[in-house]
């Protein structure tokens, strides 16, 4: 069977019956029989292998589309919208994601004594095509739902396995900087993991940068770099995903869900909340409730 058939009917398979390997909690399998809605989320570093279909991520206004054969790597936590773009009830979208474990990747580098480091921060998400040695060991950790008592002590060596064919991959050297302690990445990842736990505190851009141990202006570049965004865009992007999920919750309390999130000002949340999803939070509330309600 052709390695990306053997993906997909695994992945159906194990989706449908909701099997998972207490081994495997980092895995996340997906099917969709149809194309779905642009949809917010705070991503995680992962990887992301489509068996079928097609899928569209969007960070800041750059475009990221894979397709079956092609995988995605996202290294720190990032503001997206994405949606399915391909699927159909006779060729469902399906894709295997993996949580990317800081330690883990750390142990293979030490164990390999593969210790590379970019001059500058690689981008924080990216797309290529899969080789057959990284679609073969997903493949092979999927056959392991099959048989639990061989999950409990080959698993690991699949994952392991998984990560190596990352790591040394074409996306290597944004793999290898989420293991690196001292990383470019690593430093702004510290700083990003303060603004999204404070993203309605005022945001002092020397503060951030002593967090990551660089200069103000260093600082600004490799921020750029990883996230495409400024640090004051990246927590207004926090800010607008957070208030719209609390609107769903509040619809009538949208000057409070403002306050909540950190503006002082209701007209500029208004305004840029508008700017971002494309209608004012009352009705872009009202909507998505009525969206969400059953038939």
């Amino acid at each position: 069977m052709d390695v990306l058939a053997e993906l997909q009917e695994l992945i159906a398979r194990h989706s449908a019956s909701g099997s998972r390997c207490k081994e495997f909690n980092g895995v996340e399998l997906t099917v969709s029989s149809a194309p779905t809605e642009p949809l917010e989320c705070m991503a995680g570093a992962a990887f992301a292998v489509i068996a079928q279909g097609a899928k569209r991520v969007v960070l800041n206004g750059s475009v990221f589309d894979y397709h079956a054969g092609q995988y995605l790597v996202v290294s720190v936590d990032l503001p997206l919208t994405a949606y399915i773009t391909q699927a159909s009830a006779d060729e469902p979208f399906s894709a295997f994601a993996l949580t990317l474990k800081p330690a883990a990747i750390a142990t293979l580098l030490l164990e390999t004594a593969s210790q590379e480091r970019a001059p500058s921060p690689p981008p924080g998400i990216a797309v290529s095509d899969a080789p057959f040695v990284l679609l073969d060991a997903v493949v092979r950790l999927l056959r392991l739902f099959d048989h639990p008592a061989d999950a409990r002590v080959l698993g690991p060596g699949a994952e392991r396995e998984i990560l190596w064919r990352l790591i040394t991959g074409a996306q290597g050297a944004m793999i290898r900087q989420i293991g690196l302690a001292d990383s470019r990445l690593s430093q702004i990842g510290r700083a990003i993991q303060w603004i999204r736990q404070n993203y309605d505190a005022t945001l002092r851009i020397d503060e951030m940068a002593q967090l990551a141990r660089m200069s103000v202006t260093s600082f600004h570049r490799h921020f750029r770099a990883v996230t495409t965004m400024t640090p004051i865009q990246y927590q207004k992007q926090i800010r607008l995903q957070e208030a719209r999920f609390l609107l769903m919750e509040r619809p009538r309390d949208v000057a409070g869900v403002g306050f909540a999130v950190g503006y002082d000002s209701p007209s500029q949340f208004s305004r840029e909340y508008r700017r971002q999803f494309g209608l004012s939070p009352g009705q872009d509330a009202t909507r998505r409730k009525n969206e969400a309600a059953p038939a």
